[in-house]
């Protein structure tokens, strides 16, 4: 198997065939290190590649496995961790210069599982400065290299999406799981809150954080978030919930279950008519294989991501609180400019929002019961990616929003009611940009939005589908149908 057939694998079959011993940690890793080599001049997914300590863990799982001890499906599959996550071999150090060279003395818990695991840290991704800056980082889409790759997670979700990484951990806040995910053609989850520990990483809300995985398919964000599931006694947020099998009832299809649809208020009226297409088209997928669909109304999801940013704003000053006076100058001036306005939020604001966030999870709570719906679907975002030189706040996308208020505006939602949420590929746009749909669910219930997004990726191909990078940044025409579907795979490619 050549090197770039091995990178073109997805997690779960690379787990399985170093489980065989078809192929070893080392050669996968090797794999990785030379498509990051690829492609890394193109897209600045890594802010740092642990080249040596990932040679020494592969080396360390190719001899457990030589002595019969197999760890799971992720023993020596080699992933990537948010440079906002410990970890204890290597800097931590968030995009900013006030963490410049922060080694720290211990890793946060998704990395400690993640080794016990077996998987092997290939390298740490880059974000945006302390995940809150709109400073615009060095990683580019691979889709297309003058557009935006992602929120603070980006170069997670650009790393999964070009192949070099099988996975990565991403933290989401306002949705920057999802939006990388999302615009760069692959499958992310933002978990229900309290179900994977946040300790060891850098926090901007104590109450909004998320920490979870982006890879390229269904069942390799099952196994991934398998490995980091479960209640840490030393994250105080972490809620001990039985961690089910995530993977056994992936294949049951859709057939019996209801999804919610709701096309009058936020998720739909701003969207995109080629975003509004592919997502029509999953619906009809999933009905024709015997979901039920119900039209529904939520009208408190308009106000949604005003009432988060009331929450965010102070909640990520307040952590940078002793920094932003002793350090001011080490922040980008668009950070220290964000975390300034944090510190001007009045209390009784404050306040009114974390009451109104009671009354929006009642309301989405009571939607779900009312309607017994298994999941709430809807377009990931109603923009595709957007060009990074006209992210300027005085830029109007279709929708007459900003970009970035486009972006959080179906994203933010999750994170105000704590509930699971998951973005898949469902297409592209006419310009050749990556499309995702969204699927909500009832908290720790990630099981069923597995089952459900699986339901719609195994008769699809778009999970299977890479950029190929050109001069340009755009993906060759010929790598899609008249239907925009895959008509071959497609990996790596001329820088």
């Amino acid at each position: 198997m050549g090197l770039n057939d091995i990178t073109a694998l997805t997690m779960s079959d690379a787990g399985r065939l170093v489980h065989q011993r078809s192929v070893s940690a080392a050669e996968l890793v090797e794999a990785t290190l030379i498509k990051v080599e690829e492609t890394e001049p193109a897209v600045h997914a890594y802010a740092a590649v642990l080249a040596d300590s990932a040679r020494n863990a592969a080396a360390l799982a190719d001899s457990e496995l030589a002595r019969g001890h197999w760890r799971g499906p992720l023993h020596g599959v080699p992933v990537a961790i948010k440079d906002l996550c410990y970890t204890k071999d290597a800097p931590t150090e968030a995009g900013s210069k006030v963490l410049a060279g922060y080694v720290p003395p211990y890793d946060a818990t998704v990395v400690t599982r993640l080794r016990e695991a077996g998987a092997v840290i290939v390298g740490k991704t880059v974000t945006h400065e302390f995940a809150w800056g709109v400073n615009v980082p060095p990683t580019r889409n691979p889709w297309c290299l003058t557009c935006y790759p992602g929120g603070s997670s980006a170069g997670s979700g650009v790393a999964v999406s070009v192949r070099s990484a099988f996975g990565a951990i991403g933290t989401d806040t306002g949705g920057s799981i999802r939006i990388p995910a999302a615009v760069n053609g692959i499958v992310g989850l933002k978990p229900t809150f309290g179900r994977v520990s946040r300790y060891g990483i850098v926090p901007m809300s104590a109450s909004l954080d998320h920490a979870g995985p982006l890879t390229r398919t269904v069942e390799d964000c099952a196994v991934m978030l398998q490995a980091i599931a479960g209640y840490d006694p030393f994250d105080s947020s972490s809620i001990d919930h039985p961690v089910p099998d995530y993977t056994s009832e992936i294949e049951a299809g859709a057939r019996g279950l209801v999804i919610g649809v709701e096309r009058s208020h936020s998720f739909y009226p701003t969207v995109t008519p080629d975003i509004r297409g592919a997502v029509e088209d999953v619906i009809k997928q999933l009905e024709g294989q015997g979901a039920r669909i119900v039209e529904v109304e939520l009208p408190e999801l308009a106000v949604m991501p005003v009432v988060g940013l009331t929450i965010l704003l102070p909640d990520t000053s307040a952590f940078h609180r002793r920094w932003l006076r002793e350090r001011s100058a080490d922040y980008d001036p668009a950070t220290r400019l964000l975390l300034e306005l944090g510190e001007l939020v009045p209390a009784t604001h404050y306040v009114t929002a974390l009451r109104a966030r009671s009354l929006l999870r009642n309301s989405m709570r009571n939607l779900f019961v009312s309607h017994h719906l298994d999941a709430l679907l809807a377009p990931t975002l109603p923009i595709p990616a957007w060009p990074i030189d006209q992210l300027s706040l005085s830029m109007r996308s279709e929708a007459d929003e900003t970009p970035m208020a486009a972006y959080v505006h179906h994203s933010f939602s999750a994170n105000i009611t704590g509930q699971p949420a998951l973005t898949a590929p469902c297409g592209f746009t006419n310009d050749g940009l990556p499309i995702g749909f969204q699927l909500l669910g009832r908290p720790f219930d990630e099981r069923t939005l597995f089952r459900l997004a699986r339901a719609y990726e195994r008769t699809v191909s778009w999970h299977a589908m890479a950029p190929e990078l050109r001069r340009d940044g755009q993906m060759s025409a010929a790598d899609k149908d008249s239907h925009g579907r895959a008509t071959e795979k497609r990996v790596g490619g001329d820088l």
